[in-house]
């Protein structure tokens, strides 16, 4: 490995102020990651430019979207999610993740906006953020963001994927929101216009990581009807309010997924260090 790998991967720890991992495979998950970076150039030539969509500060400040919230801690936060879960889908050769918690008011879709905001904020990552959570889409309330035609509408065959992206803050950062609540969301999940949808996504060029907003994993089957589709699974808990009962189903349900890890969301310890 060259010394100005070395100096670049030290460069980039000191200007995002994350510690330099001690482990020789995270330093191979790096290197391997900026390999991939000195090839894009070719690839962003095939990028698509998809339209604009205003959002609302204010309803980002209410919901705790970043960059809207001033909280130092909530971003460092933000970042060190970011960190491990690209090192996590690098070892794994995954590209999509589902944002999923046990019930309602978990945090799940603040925590998969602000996860996408934070990964797109990586000059080398690209990412498509979908609200997929059909029975209470939510992320476009989140936002403050104005839109035309969304997800509902491409299921119905009434538009198609350029119609339904938008960029959000940057052209890394595609958007796909949803303003209609289907009855039988599981079914419209495994339907064939579901099925063009997600290879629609993995067809774009450069390749994105794809983060599905989705239900409450016990709240319906929704998420279990999804899973051939995605290849790992972000669960949200809220400290306070997931019980052991509702852990242990949740269990269960995952053992038939690939889980990428948990977020804890509320907790009430906080380092408020000037450094960490």
């Amino acid at each position: 490995m060259s010394t100005t790998m070395d100096e670049a991967l030290r460069r980039g720890y000191a200007e995002r102020g994350t510690e330099r991992p001690n482990s020789i495979e995270s330093m191979n998950l790096q290197r391997q990651r900026m390999r991939r970076a000195a090839a894009q150039p070719a690839e962003l030539q095939q990028a698509r430019r998809f339209r604009s969509a205003s959002v609302d500060a204010r309803a980002m400040e209410r919901q705790c979207i970043l960059p809207a919230v001033s909280d130092v801690s909530a971003l460092r936060a933000f970042k060190i999610l970011r960190t491990r879960v690209l090192r996590r889908m690098d070892m794994h050769k995954w590209n999509s993740i589902a944002v999923s918690g046990m019930s309602q008011g978990e945090g799940k879709t603040m925590t998969a906006i602000n996860l996408a905001l934070a990964l797109s904020q990586d000059v080398n990552t690209w990412v498509f953020l979908v609200d997929l959570d059909l029975q209470r889409p939510q992320i476009a309330n989140y936002l403050g963001m104005s839109f035309e035609k969304g997800l509902s509408d491409y299921l119905l065959g009434k538009a198609e994927l350029d119609e339904i992206v938008y960029n959000l803050q940057s052209e890394r950062l595609g958007v796909i929101p949803n303003a209609r609540a289907f009855q039988h969301s599981s079914e419209f999940l495994n339907s064939p216009r579901m099925g063009e949808f997600t290879a629609a996504l993995e067809r774009e060029m450069p390749r994105r990581i794809v983060i599905f907003d989705m239900p409450p994993l016990l709240a319906s089957d929704d998420v279990l009807a999804f899973a051939p589709q995605f290849d790992s699974l972000l669960l949200v808990v809220s400290e306070g309010k997931s019980g052991r009962a509702m852990l242990r189903g949740a269990k269960e349900v995952l053992s038939e997924m690939n889980l990428l890890g948990v977020a804890l969301n509320r907790s009430k310890e906080r380092n408020e260090s000037a450094y960490y």
